[in-house]
């Protein structure tokens, strides 16, 4: 009894952070093809965006036991937002090896796990703007077939591109932007900002970048910087969270000194060690605020930490905390957000 008792607490525990969709992963086998993929989205259709400010949607939320408010109808920035991967069960009908955005069991995941836990970090300082895109089957980060690699991301990013162009177009009217995103949703980000920002007319109304989940190498970008001191606006900020002394499979994640890493509780990029009494706080299950949860510091390209302090956190077993980049520093990433949304327009009403 005491075996399962202990089975089912770390089943628990293990939910706490639930940043991203965990599903049981299927695996496309089959080869790319563009017949058996879905149709693109229509951007001027509002059921084709996850959130938009002006409606009621998760973005909208804040957590319980928080003071936190959402000031989206009053925020003087846009916050372009681009989900992780939400699609890892086994597709539909055909073998699509991108999601189909009319999808409603997909697009309630992306809604109840990525947009509530994630983008809603951005409410109190941004007006947000999340598009739904055929993201790529979990399948791409494990398939050994290049092609369908580079096809299914290629596709999605089309999306993603699309859809920012479509943002700009008829959403924007001129006003500072933050690109932020997770772990799929970065890679894509991270060509949204080479192809718009990145030493473009466009840089000059970046506010900020939180490109998290995905490692980013020195020379990534030309003219953009990371972030090195709280609140410099138009950087870019990017870390990868794993448990304190542990090294990732090379793959999806790397380590090295070629890796940035920022420390959320320092802003910075040094490897100096910030206590967990530097931690404003951490969404977790049911989305409940919960303060002073652990320390953090950088490794190496990797942001190592110690386990959360949570009752029974002790029995633990993660090491890989990738799910939980965002929710894990909310209450930090929240404060910077409004740093940088402060400084921004103290710098440009300066020049």
């Amino acid at each position: 009894m005491y075996a399962l008792i202990r089975v089912l607490y770390l089943l628990c525990l293990a939910g706490i952070f639930n940043g991203c969709y965990r599903p049981k992963h299927y695996l496309i086998e089959s080869a790319y093809s563009m017949d058996q993929q879905p149709p693109a989205p229509d951007y001027a259709n509002p059921a084709h965006w996850a959130t938009l400010p002006d409606r009621k949607d998760a973005a909208d939320l804040t957590p319980a036991h928080s003071s936190f408010v959402d000031e989206q109808a009053t925020a003087k920035v846009d916050v372009f937002f681009v989900h992780p991967t939400m699609y890892a069960s086994q597709p539909q009908g055909s073998q699509s090896w991108n999601a189909d955005v009319n999808d409603a069991r997909l697009n309630a995941r992306v809604d109840s796990s990525a947009i509530t836990n994630q983008a809603t970090v951005f409410n109190g300082s941004g007006r947000i703007y999340s598009p739904r895109y055929r993201q790529a089957h979990y399948s791409v980060f494990l398939t050994k077939d290049s092609l369908a690699h580079d096809q299914a991301l290629a596709l999605a990013y089309s999306d993603v591109k699309r859809a920012f162009e479509y943002y700009l177009s008829h959403y924007n009217h001129n006003r500072p932007i933050i690109i932020a995103s997770h772990s799929q949703g970065t890679i894509h980000a991270i060509r949204l900002m080479q192809d718009f920002f990145d030493g473009k007319p466009l840089q000059s109304r970046l506010v900020a970048a939180y490109l998290i989940g995905r490692p980013i190498s020195k020379g990534t970008f030309k003219h953009i910087l990371p972030i090195e001191k709280p609140g410099e606006a138009g950087t870019f900020a990017s870390w990868c969270t794993f448990l304190k002394n542990y090294h990732p499979e090379k793959g999806f994640f790397q380590e090295g000194p070629s890796i940035l890493s920022t420390n959320p509780l320092l802003w910075n990029t040094s490897d100096t060690y910030a206590p967990r009494s530097l931690h404003k706080g951490g969404v977790g299950r049911k989305f409940t605020f919960v303060k002073k949860l652990t320390d953090a510091q950088n490794h190496q390209g990797l942001l190592w930490i110690s386990k959360p302090h949570v009752p029974g956190g002790f029995l633990l077993q993660i090491k890989n905390w990738h799910v939980a980049d965002i929710n894990l520093f909310y209450g930090n990433i929240r404060e910077n957000v409004a740093l940088q949304v402060n400084n921004y327009f103290h710098t440009y009403s300066a020049k």
